[in-house]
């Protein structure tokens, strides 16, 4: 039972190996894949950390006047929230406009920082499957010039080892461009969710500074 396991284990690392050198590329991918998408969900993961008693405090500081202690709690909180928060504090006692204008743009700079490099991640879904293509096309073309060059009856074993060689690399390529697309959407919709947060949390704000001038 072992030795047939290990067996099938060196068939299948050989397999790869036959792959050719647009393997080379693929795996490149494969790794750059797997180190976008692990530090963007332990960014996303870290961004998304805002306590739950977060928004209470910081209207009870504003309305009791402690400005200075509602920026402190948004300092000690770190996240894209607590900074857009922060920056409307800052600007309490400008109208009421410029503090919304202000708590946009940092908005805006918080989402690009969230969604920095989930381009990359999307380019690498669309190209590893065309480079595992590529390399079939390229692969079956040698494969086809090695048959040429046969004298004689050509064997079915050198036709059929020369195509599934080529065919290794889209296997590949479709394997890894596959898990780069699902990745993707998964960053995506965690992103969308994290800035509906960040919008919601803005618009509260801003009603909160309006209640002192509706009593």
């Amino acid at each position: 039972m072992e030795s047939a396991e290990s067996l099938e284990t060196i068939s299948l690392l050989e397999l790869l190996l036959q792959g050719g050198f647009m393997m080379i590329p693929i795996i490149l991918l494969w790794m750059g894949a797997i180190y976008i998408f692990v530090e963007r969900i332990l960014l996303i993961q870290n961004s998304s950390k805002t306590p739950d008693h977060f928004q209470d405090s910081i209207r009870d500081r504003v309305l009791a006047g402690d400005v200075q202690g509602a920026r402190a709690i948004c300092m000690q909180t770190g996240t894209p929230v607590a900074r857009m928060i922060e920056k409307g504090i800052s600007r309490i006692g400008h109208p009421l406009k410029n503090i919304e204008v202000s708590i946009e743009n940092i908005g805006k700079i918080e989402i690009y920082r969230l969604e920095k490099n989930l381009s990359m991640l999307a380019t690498i879904s669309g190209a590893a499957p065309m480079i595992g293509f590529l390399g079939t096309v390229t692969g079956m073309i040698q494969a086809f010039i090695s048959i040429a060059q046969e004298e004689g009856a050509v064997s079915p074993k050198l036709l059929s080892s020369g195509i599934y060689e080529a065919m290794v690399t889209t296997a590949a390529g479709l394997f890894v461009g596959i898990l780069a697309y699902l990745g993707y959407n998964y960053l995506v919709s965690r992103v969308q969710k994290l800035i509906h947060k960040m919008e919601t949390t803005a618009i509260d704000f801003v009603d909160l500074l309006q209640e002192p001038q509706k009593k």
